[in-house]
């Protein structure tokens, strides 16, 4: 087998990968956000800035790990181009 194709194959598989996981944990978080957020909706002594304080956090978790994965899918498409441009 051609290595070039065999590189190939494993950039595929491991990118695959990669966004399997990344959308399960994605999905995890997203579903325990909405449960904190119904649990502090019920909870009456929990204060409002602490509300906003939670809300910018998880925010600020959100644009970071879609920063992440942006930056992780352009260096898989840079490693594709490269074994492109190799043929």
């Amino acid at each position: 087998m051609d290595p070039k194709q065999l590189a190939r194959q494993m950039i595929a598989f491991n990118k695959s990968c990669f966004d399997n996981n990344f959308n399960a944990i994605s999905t995890y978080q997203e579903q325990t956000a909405r449960f904190v957020n119904k649990v502090l909706e019920k909870v009456p002594l929990f204060p409002e800035e602490g509300k906003k304080a939670y809300a910018e956090w998880l925010k600020t978790c959100k644009d970071k790990c879609d920063e992440f994965k942006n930056g992780v899918d352009e260096n898989f498409k840079k490693m594709e181009e490269f074994y492109k441009e190799t043929q």
